[in-house]
Protein backbone atom coordinates (compact mmCIF):
# COMPACT_ATOMS: atom_id res chain seq x y z
CA UNK A 1 0.00 0.00 0.00
CA UNK A 2 3.26 2.38 0.78
CA UNK A 3 4.57 1.62 -2.29
CA UNK A 4 1.22 2.47 -4.31
CA UNK A 5 0.92 5.76 -2.31
CA UNK A 6 4.74 6.29 -3.15
CA UNK A 7 4.25 5.94 -6.91
CA UNK A 8 1.26 7.80 -7.14
CA UNK A 9 2.73 10.75 -5.19
CA UNK A 10 6.28 10.73 -7.49
CA UNK A 11 3.87 10.21 -10.83
CA UNK A 12 1.38 13.49 -9.86
CA UNK A 13 4.92 15.06 -9.64
CA UNK A 14 6.42 14.33 -12.94
CA UNK A 15 3.01 15.40 -14.24
CA UNK A 16 3.24 18.39 -12.67
CA UNK A 17 7.00 19.23 -13.86
CA UNK A 18 6.35 17.45 -17.21
CA UNK A 19 3.37 19.46 -18.32
CA UNK A 20 5.24 22.75 -16.97
CA UNK A 21 8.11 22.57 -19.30
CA UNK A 22 5.60 22.62 -22.35
CA UNK A 23 3.93 25.49 -20.59
CA UNK A 24 6.81 27.55 -19.87
CA UNK A 25 8.56 26.78 -23.29
CA UNK A 26 5.33 28.19 -24.55
CA UNK A 27 5.24 31.73 -22.71
CA UNK A 28 9.28 31.84 -23.43
CA UNK A 29 8.40 31.53 -27.18
CA UNK A 30 5.95 34.74 -26.70
CA UNK A 31 8.30 36.67 -24.49
CA UNK A 32 8.27 40.60 -24.82
CA UNK A 33 11.99 41.09 -24.98
CA UNK A 34 15.27 38.77 -24.30
CA UNK A 35 15.40 38.90 -21.20
CA UNK A 36 12.17 38.00 -20.66
CA UNK A 37 12.80 35.42 -23.12
CA UNK A 38 16.13 34.08 -21.05
CA UNK A 39 13.81 34.43 -17.83
CA UNK A 40 11.45 32.19 -18.95
CA UNK A 41 13.46 29.86 -20.17
CA UNK A 42 15.31 29.42 -17.00
CA UNK A 43 12.14 28.64 -15.57
CA UNK A 44 11.43 25.90 -18.45
CA UNK A 45 15.19 24.79 -17.75
CA UNK A 46 14.39 24.41 -14.09
CA UNK A 47 11.34 22.09 -14.26
CA UNK A 48 12.71 19.88 -16.82
CA UNK A 49 15.51 19.23 -14.41
CA UNK A 50 12.57 19.08 -11.79
CA UNK A 51 11.15 16.32 -13.99
CA UNK A 52 14.90 14.77 -14.45
CA UNK A 53 14.55 14.20 -10.22
CA UNK A 54 11.25 12.95 -10.11
CA UNK A 55 12.38 10.20 -12.49
CA UNK A 56 15.47 8.94 -11.28
CA UNK A 57 13.77 8.84 -7.70
CA UNK A 58 11.34 7.14 -9.26
CA UNK A 59 14.23 4.83 -10.80
CA UNK A 60 16.03 4.82 -7.01
CA UNK A 61 12.97 3.67 -5.70
CA UNK A 62 12.41 0.27 -7.94
CA UNK A 63 8.74 1.81 -7.90
CA UNK A 64 8.60 0.61 -11.43
CA UNK A 65 11.22 -0.63 -13.93
CA UNK A 66 13.96 1.07 -14.59
CA UNK A 67 14.25 -0.16 -18.37
CA UNK A 68 11.34 2.14 -19.29
CA UNK A 69 12.01 4.91 -17.61
CA UNK A 70 15.93 5.43 -18.55
CA UNK A 71 14.57 6.63 -22.35
CA UNK A 72 12.14 9.44 -20.12
CA UNK A 73 15.35 10.32 -18.18
CA UNK A 74 17.61 10.63 -21.17
CA UNK A 75 15.18 12.81 -23.07
CA UNK A 76 14.53 14.99 -20.14
CA UNK A 77 18.18 15.70 -19.08
CA UNK A 78 18.41 16.44 -22.98
CA UNK A 79 15.65 18.80 -22.94
CA UNK A 80 17.26 20.68 -19.77
CA UNK A 81 20.91 20.73 -21.79
CA UNK A 82 19.02 22.06 -24.93
CA UNK A 83 17.10 24.70 -22.69
CA UNK A 84 20.50 25.54 -20.93
CA UNK A 85 22.15 26.13 -24.00
CA UNK A 86 19.58 27.81 -25.33
CA UNK A 87 19.98 30.46 -22.57
CA UNK A 88 23.92 30.89 -22.82
CA UNK A 89 22.94 31.75 -26.69
CA UNK A 90 20.76 33.78 -25.53
CA UNK A 91 22.32 35.87 -23.10
CA UNK A 92 25.57 35.90 -25.11
CA UNK A 93 23.59 37.72 -28.34
CA UNK A 94 22.30 40.16 -25.95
Amino acid sequence: MEQDLASQTIAKQIIRSGTSVSANYRSACIAKSRKDFINKLRITAEESDETTHWIELLIDSELFPSQKLLPLKQESEELTRIFLSSIKTAHDNS
